[in-house]
C-alpha cells in the first residue's frame, strides 16, 4: 500500500525535494549552532565565575573574607557556605538567599561547574579538610538560554527560511516550466485536419527552445507527410478510376448487348484492365513498404555484373550497350537493385530512338551507374517531376499507354533506402539517368565518359 501519494507535477516534486533537503540542512545547522552558542555562553560564564571564586577562596584562606562580599565584574552572585550549609558571607545580590547550591565539591575534586535551575555556578572547596567552607560564584543564566528561547529562535528562523525557499523554488520552477505548459496547450489544439499550428518559441537557446524548435520541425514534416498522403490518395483514386471505369463499361456492354459484343474480346479487355490494376496495386504496396522503411536483406552486390545480366535479359527491341568496370561492389538488396536497373533500362528503351548505353564505374567513393538513351530527352523543368508518383509525360503516354507511372518513383525510393541518389543529368542527346550508391570498397576512379571505348552490344 502506498501511503505517500505520488506527485505528478514536476513543479510540486521539485519543490518538495528542495524543501526536504533544505529542512535537513537547516536542522543540522540549527542544532550545531544552538549547541555552539549555548556552550560558548556557558563557558564564558563559568570562566568568569571561576576567576571570582578563586579570588575569594584565596581570601578565605588568608582570613580576609568580608561578610558582605563586593562585586566588580559581571559575576554578582557570591556566597561563602560553611560545612553545615550556613551562609557566612555573600554579595549584595545573594544576601538573604539560601545557599546557591546544595552540592559540595569533594576533597579530591575541589573545583566544580554547576548548573542549578537557572543559575550558572562555580563551586570551589577552600581546602581538602572535612570542615572546609565552599565559595560559590556565578550568574543567572542568560535570558536567551532560558525556557528554550534559543531553540525557538532557530526553529522560527528555519521555518521562515523554509517557507521562503519553498515559495522561491515553486516560483522559479513554475516560471521555468511555463514554456512547457504553453507547448502542451498548443499541441492539444493541433489535429490531423489542421496541422498548420506551431508551438510558441521561448526566447534563448536553452533546452525548452530546442524542444519547441524540434516540435515545430516535426509538425512541419508531419504536415508535409499528411499533405503528400492526401495528394497521393487523390491521385491514386484518379488513376484507379480509369481502368475500373473501362472494365465496368466493357462488362456492362457485354450484359446489355450480348449479341453485339464478342465475349472473347470482352474477357481479354477485362484481363488487360485487371492486369493494369494489379500492376498499380503491386507498385503501391511496394511503395508503402519502402516508405515504411521495411528492412530488406542486405548482401554484397557486384553492380557491373548485375547490370550486364539484366541488360542481357532484355534482348529484344532497342539494343543496350554496357561498359562495366569490374569490382564495383555495393551492399544492398539485390532484388530491389534489380528492380531499379530494370526500371531504368525499360524507361530508356521506351524513349530511345536507336540504342541505350549503360556505364558502370566508381568515383569519389561511390558506385556510379549511368543509363543514357538517344531519344528526345527530358526538359530541365520536368527532371524532378518525372520521379513523382503517377507522373507520365506526353511522350511516355504516347509510347506506352499501359504503364502505371510508378516505376521511377519506386526506383528513387529504393535508392534512397540504400543511401544513394537517382537523378537526371545533362546529356548532349537524350536523357541521362545517373544512379549513385555508397561504394563498399571506396576505390577512387574517374566518372564514366560517354564514349564508345570497350562498349559491347548485348
Amino acid at each position: 500500500m502506498r501511503f505517500v501519494p505520488r506527485l505528478r507535477s514536476i513543479q510540486a516534486r521539485y519543490t518538495m525535494t528542495a524543501t526536504a533537503l533544505l529542512l535537513i540542512v537547516l536542522i543540522a545547522v540549527s542544532a550545531s549552532s544552538d549547541l555552539a552558542i549555548r556552550y560558548r555562553i556557558q563557558d564564558d560564564a563559568f570562566s568568569d565565575a571561576e576567576r571570582v571564586a578563586s579570588q575569594w577562596s584565596a581570601a578565605v584562606r588568608n582570613g580576609n573574607m568580608p561578610s558582605l562580599i563586593p562585586t566588580s565584574t559581571g559575576v554578582n552572585l557570591i556566597q561563602l557556605v560553611d560545612a553545615h550549609g550556613k551562609v557566612t558571607g555573600a554579595s549584595r545580590e545573594a544576601w538573604g538567599r539560601p545557599p546557591l547550591s546544595s552540592i559540595r565539591p569533594p576533597a579530591n575534586d575541589r573545583f566544580q561547574r554547576l548548573t542549578d535551575g537557572c543559575l550558572v555556578l562555580m563551586a570551589i572547596r577552600v581546602s581538602p579538610t572535612a570542615d572546609a567552607p565552599v565559595v560559590y560564584a556565578g550568574i543567572e543564566e542568560p535570558s536567551i538560554l532560558r525556557k528554550h528561547r534559543l531553540e525557538y529562535f532557530f526553529a522560527g528562523s528555519a521555518l521562515i527560511l523554509l517557507i521562503f525557499a519553498a515559495w522561491m523554488t515553486w516560483s522559479v520552477v513554475g516560471r521555468t516550466l511555463r514554456p512547457v505548459a504553453a507547448i502542451r496547450e498548443r499541441m492539444s489544439e493541433i489535429t490531423v485536419s489542421d496541422l498548420s499550428l506551431r508551438v510558441p518559441m521561448p526566447p534563448g537557446d536553452d533546452e525548452f527552445a530546442l524542444l519547441a524548435r524540434t516540435a515545430n520541425q516535426t509538425l512541419e514534416r508531419l504536415q508535409e507527410a499528411v499533405e503528400q498522403q492526401r495528394q497521393f490518395a487523390s491521385t491514386t483514386s484518379h488513376e484507379l478510376r480509369t481502368p475500373i471505369a473501362g472494365l465496368r463499361t466493357q462488362l456492362e456492354e457485354a450484359l446489355l448487348y450480348p449479341d453485339d459484343v464478342d465475349p472473347r474480346e470482352t474477357i481479354q479487355g477485362a484481363l488487360s484492365a485487371t492486369g493494369r490494376l494489379e500492376a498499380i496495386v503491386n507498385d503501391l504496396l511496394l511503395l508503402a513498404r519502402l516508405r515504411a522503411a521495411d528492412p530488406a536483406t542486405r548482401e554484397l552486390v557486384d553492380l557491373g555484373k548485375l547490370v550486364t545480366e539484366e541488360a542481357s535479359a532484355q534482348a529484344n527491341g532497342v539494343p543496350v550497350y554496357v561498359r562495366a568496370v569490374p569490382g564495383v561492389l555495393v551492399c544492398g538488396s539485390q532484388i530491389q537493385l534489380i528492380r531499379v536497373v530494370n526500371n531504368l533500362l525499360s524507361n530508356a528503351r521506351r524513349h530511345a530512338d536507336t540504342s541505350v548505353r549503360v556505364f558502370v564505374d566508381s568515383a569519389d567513393g561511390q558506385a556510379v551507374v549511368a543509363v543514357v538513351d538517344d531519344g528526345a530527352g527530358v526538359a530541365p523543368a520536368d527532371r524532378e517531376r518525372v520521379f513523382e508518383r503517377f507522373t507520365r509525360l506526353d511522350d511516355g503516354r504516347r509510347r506506352d499507354s499501359g504503364g502505371s507511372g510508378l516505376g521511377l518513383a519506386i526506383s528513387r525510393d529504393i535508392v534512397h533506402s540504400h543511401h544513394g541518389t537517382l537523378r537526371i543529368e545533362d546529356s548532349p542527346r537524350g536523357a541521362r539517368f545517373v544512379l549513385r550508391l555508397p561504394l563498399l570498397d571506396a576505390k577512387r576512379g574517374e566518372a564514366p565518359a560517354d564514349d564508345d571505348r570497350d562498349v559491347q552490344p548485348l
